[in-house]
């Protein structure tokens, strides 16, 4: 297995263009490319994808919004029934990653930096780049890699893996640990990985049709991402351009785009422009600077998405007056968008108005049961209003229904040590703990749970299975990594 990992480490099955929105670096985190071999079982392989997704848990930041993720998560699985996919657990994590990037990992992972919401010029755009790493997983890339991993010499794991960590949460030191561990073996890469993104190509656009949405999207993206690069004077060193875009890719999408049937074009909504404004005000190292931005364009052309980015920005710069005031210039027809009521709400919770946030995320529980960002925010505002006892079946509700989201097993132990909750408090820190890849801390955690007076058969029972999952894992884990 581990001979298999030194393969999987180097496949950085991404889209081919890794880029900074704000800095000068420029790195790509690998997506571990999919598997098609018989050497290669689909159960090793997905035990494989969920372990180092709980490495890269707790080493990457990850995107704590979910009113962003519910976005994403829902034009995922919208466009999964369209693909090649046989096997579809996915699961989708999104970094805090201001660069351009998303990639794929063995077991139907699928990763989205949020960096490349703000690179993508439509809904359209964006959704090619989550087809084409659904190609990867569809056709099995990553055990075709390891195929012809052994026909070259294995890579040093430990080096690539570290990589693929610091490229999550520093991009400039995750390519310089990359250029020391792989430098040597990028050329023999680069022609195989080209099979694979132009088989993934294709693929992804047969799904764009299949779920109505245009191919030449694909293109389109790649070739922003291609002018990117060029504004911001970079050349990336050939051992990162495993799947580069060229000028060539460009033009082959392009053709297989021309040569596929005409979709219908979707009606407007304004999900895009909201969630990428979104991003937009959350990514800037400027608050301040996107605030006047923002009021600029609100006042020259008071377009919506120009006050709802005024309304964001007001937020975080805590200028709440100016905040309430764009709220109030929205026309109609977005402050009856969720993702609008769910944003006053959080201008509430920013005015210390807990009263009404308690009454208006409740209003919008009963409209949107077992609504993600519906839930969260409720128990935010439950949580912030002083009352944890009705925050913690909210938490618990969203993990009946996302049991990898971290920052609910977190806010979940919060909220149960406010309320008093000794033996919730370990079991939601253990859980925590397991996906985020800190066994120590687990098994720590247990053993303090065990002394705990007072126990019930049940709560022993529990935390017994909860010891022998985190042994298994820590198995599991030594095994591959």
């Amino acid at each position: 297995m581990k001979a298999i990992l030194s393969a999987v480490f180097f496949s950085l099955c991404t889209i081919g263009l890794i880029y900074p929105s704000h800095s000068h670096a420029s790195t790509n985190l690998p997506s571990l490319a999919d598997p098609t071999s018989a050497s290669v079982s689909l159960s090793s392989e997905y035990r494989l994808g969920r372990n180092w997704a709980r490495i890269l848990r707790g080493r990457a930041p990850l995107l704590q919004d979910p009113i962003t993720f519910h976005y994403l998560d829902e034009l995922l699985w919208d466009l999964a029934p369209h693909s090649q996919l046989t096997d579809r657990r996915l699961e989708l994590i999104v970094l805090d990653n201001p660069t351009f990037n998303a990639f794929a990992v063995p077991g139907g992972i699928i990763g989205v930096h949020a960096g490349l919401i703000t690179a993508a010029g439509s809904e359209d755009e964006l959704v090619s780049v989550l087809a084409h790493e659904l190609a990867h997983l569809s056709q099995r890339h990553y055990a075709q890699r390891i195929e012809e991993e052994r026909r070259n010499r294995p890579l040093v794991l430990a080096g690539v893996l570290a990589s693929i960590l610091i490229a999550a949460a520093d991009p400039q030191g995750g390519a310089a640990a990359l250029s020391g561990t792989i430098g040597a073996q990028a050329q023999a890469q680069l022609s195989f990985s080209r099979r694979n993104e132009e088989e993934a190509d294709r693929i992804g656009m047969q799904t764009l049709v299949a779920a109505n949405r245009d191919p030449k999207a694909m293109p389109m993206m790649f070739s922003r991402l291609q002018r990117s690069y060029r504004f911001y004077g970079q050349r990336p060193p050939e051992f990162l351009l495993s799947h580069p875009v060229t000028e060539a890719r460009i033009a082959d999408s392009l053709n297989r785009a021309e040569a596929l049937p005409t979709v219908t074009p979707r009606p407007y909504t304004p999900d895009f422009d909201l969630i990428r404004t979104r991003m937009e005000v959350h990514l800037s190292n400027q608050p301040g600077e996107i605030l006047q931005r923002f009021l600029a364009d609100s006042r020259e052309n008071s377009h919506a998405r120009s006050h709802y980015g005024v309304l964001l920005a007001g937020i975080r710069t805590g200028e709440l007056k100016l905040a309430r005031e764009a709220l109030a210039k929205l026309p109609s027809s977005w402050q009856q968008h969720l993702y609008v009521q769910l944003s006053g709400i959080e201008l509430l919770l920013a005015e210390h108005d807990y009263t009404e946030a308690q009454h208006q995320s409740s209003q919008l529980m009963d409209l949107y049961p077992g609504s993600l960002p519906v839930m969260k925010l409720h128990a935010r505002v439950m949580h912030e209003s002083g009352r944890p006892d009705r925050a913690i079946p909210v938490y618990r509700q969203v993990l009946q229904d996302y049991p990898t989201d971290v920052d609910s097993w977190y806010q979940l132990a919060e909220a149960e040590g406010l309320a008093g909750n000794i033996t919730g408090v370990h079991e939601a820190r253990i859980e925590y703990f397991l996906l985020t890849g800190n066994l120590d801390s687990a098994v720590q955690q247990i053993t303090f749970a065990k002394r705990e007076r007072n126990l019930r058969p049940a709560d022993i029972a529990r935390l017994e299975q909860l010891e022998a999952e985190t042994l298994e894992i820590r198995r599991q884990m030594k095994e591959d990594f």
